[in-house]
């Protein structure tokens, strides 16, 4: 495929662009909305082209957009896109409110092109094979599910993630959603109510939480916990499924990288599961969007997924603001 870049991003320059090359794709060039980031960007980047105008990125020769923008930028950016027939493929959170993410995936859908989100942590071979076990009912009827996100935000990434004059910052928008992802990912299940309590630990200015946890309930009535924080710098991530007949452990999975074990613990004892092969996860991602633009297969992540994830980030976000138990205001088919 040939891609044109929206936004000129770390998680673009440091993961995203090099899959892209090692998935034999093509990036034509970058947009970003200052000229000279644009500039500085393409040339550290060897890209050939860019501009700081979407018009004009839009009419270079692509079969679609990498949107990496800061999060109030997205549907706008995306609907213009998919208005002049290319397909996006948008990073998490799709957008800032419910009705903006539906509408992007209205207007994939009215232009004929592909809509995918860039929840990278699905396209693991560990968090597969962990769907896989829940799926095979390797351990009964789903009882719990525990997600722990705690990690120390890089130098380099504490930008508009900690100013709360950029909208989407905080942890939640940031982590919280991608866990939301994780947890329909893994049960097949949907979120059907939620609470939270955020903090803010001091890596911010008061007004932004950098800690939150949740307790959710999914359909079928396994209860989920999420953890994630901005601030801590030695826990393992993990993700836990606890049934009825066994227990699955999954541990240092929550990353961008190919790493980490999947365990599942039965009354016979402890087994070690083979994840099979470990590829680059943003590979894995680019290959399934280029497949479904050929009308084979699905996004790893599709508009639907990002509009159900955003739904339980806000929601998470009102819960907190409130003291109230929320519903999600989108329901997607977790799978």
């Amino acid at each position: 495929m040939r891609w044109t870049l929206i936004g000129a991003s770390d998680i673009a320059a440091t993961r995203v662009l090099p899959a892209m090359r090692k998935a034999g794709h093509e990036v034509v060039g970058v947009m970003s909305s200052s000229s000279e980031r644009a500039e500085r960007y393409a040339v550290a980047n060897d890209l050939e082209r860019h501009t700081d105008t979407l018009g004009e990125a839009l009419a270079w020769d692509a079969d679609a957009v990498y949107i990496s923008t800061t999060n109030a930028l997205h549907h706008d950016q995306a609907i213009e896109a998919a208005r002049t027939g290319r397909h996006v493929l948008c990073e998490k959170p799709l957008a800032l409110e419910v009705d903006d993410a539906v509408a992007m995936i209205a207007a994939a859908r009215d232009g004929g092109v592909v809509l995918g989100t860039n929840h990278h942590l699905r396209c693991a071979a560990t968090l597969r094979t962990v769907a896989r076990l829940v799926a095979e009912g390797r351990i009964g009827e789903l009882v719990s599910v525990r997600v722990n996100h705690a990690v120390l935000l890089p130098e380099r990434l504490r930008g508009w993630r900690l100013d709360r004059s950029i909208p989407g910052a905080g942890v939640v928008l940031d982590i919280a959603v991608h866990n939301a992802d994780v947890v329909r990912f893994v049960t097949g299940a949907e979120v059907e109510q939620l609470s939270t309590f955020v903090a803010n630990s001091g890596l911010a200015g008061d007004e932004v939480e950098d800690v939150a946890m949740t307790v959710a309930r999914l359909r079928g009535g396994a209860l989920a916990t999420t953890h994630e924080t901005f601030t801590v710098p030695f826990a393992d991530t993990a993700v836990e499924l606890h049934g009825r007949f066994g227990s699955i452990y999954a541990i240092g999975v929550l990353t961008q990288d190919a790493v980490g074990t999947v365990m599942v613990r039965t009354s016979s004892g402890d087994e070690d599961v083979e994840v099979g092969e470990r590829e680059d996860l943003y590979v894995v991602a680019l290959r399934e969007f280029a497949d479904a633009t050929c009308g084979q297969g699905r996004p790893a992540a599709t508009g639907e997924d990002g509009a159900a994830s955003l739904a339980i980030a806000l929601a998470a976000l009102e819960s907190a603001r409130t003291g109230s138990a929320v519903r999600p205001a989108f329901q997607g088919e977790a799978a």
